[in-house]
């Protein structure tokens, strides 16, 4: 007579499940252990980007005052300026400045791959059909020749490009008067970087484009106002160069599409 067989057992074996339950736990303690260091600065930036009326952000970042010498950083350590030298956190550092100055509607700041990119309206730095730099001017350019200085060993470039538009949207400005002043009001931001960081000269240019690089119409008076502006293009020390046409490919077509 044949032995009769033993069923087979239903569902998988013991150790199975086991070894999932184990597995999760590891994964569990790694994502703890990720999120035990909290970059206080960096968490903030990102709430208030959700929710610009919060008074306070989270019981998670603890409020501190900079000390004289620097500024709260990672792991909770006071760390002199001058000793922050990651070129990833000038982004952070001047988005920092824009909200302690209240610029968040004057000052655009994007970030892409080896560059920081900042578009300061005219009426920032300069009076209407004026080169002068306002001292409100000067003081903004203070706080943020502060956080160029934390990174300058691995800035490459700064380049400083003025921008007028057209008044008259039936004629164009008159080429001689747009140009000089354009490049007049670049080199006085260029030059005031120059005196008062510690940027190495050599990496500061001026430019004016007067009023053939627009980035919004000449119809009205809103995107004229656009238009009139001095942008700020900070690149990596070994960063890929690109042109111009692509910075702004980059960065007027993600702002177009937000």
């Amino acid at each position: 007579m044949a032995r009769k067989q033993k069923a087979p057992e239903e569902g998988g074996s013991w150790m199975d499940t086991y070894g999932d339950m184990v597995t999760l736990l590891l994964c569990f303690f790694v994502l703890l252990y990720s999120i035990s260091t909290v970059d206080a600065m960096k968490w903030e930036l990102v709430v208030k980007s959700f929710n610009p009326k919060a008074e306070e952000v989270s019981q998670i970042v603890i409020e501190q005052e900079p000390n004289e010498e620097g500024m709260e950083v990672p792991g909770g350590t006071d760390v002199p300026l001058e000793e922050i030298e990651d070129f990833e956190d000038l982004y952070y550092m001047l988005q920092e400045a824009i909200a302690q100055n209240n610029l968040e509607g004057e000052v655009e700041l994007e970030k892409g791959e080896g560059y920081t990119f900042i578009n300061f309206r005219d009426n920032i730095f300069f009076d209407a059909d004026s080169p002068i730099l306002k001292d409100e001017g000067k003081q903004i350019l203070d706080a943020f020749n502060t956080a160029l200085d934390s990174v300058s060993s691995t800035i490459g470039e700064i380049q400083v490009l003025g921008h007028t538009s057209q008044a008259d949207p039936d004629r164009p400005n008159n080429p001689v008067n747009d140009r000089v002043l354009s490049s007049e009001r670049a080199a006085r931001v260029a030059a005031y970087i120059h005196q008062n960081s510690q940027v190495a000269p050599e990496k500061i240019i001026a430019t004016g484009y007067g009023q053939y690089r627009p980035i919004a119409s000449f119809d009205t008076a809103e995107d004229r106002a656009k238009n009139r502006r001095v942008e700020i293009l900070i690149t990596k020390d070994d960063a890929v160069v690109q042109s111009l046409e692509e910075y702004y490919n980059e960065i007027y077509s993600s702002t177009d599409t937000e």
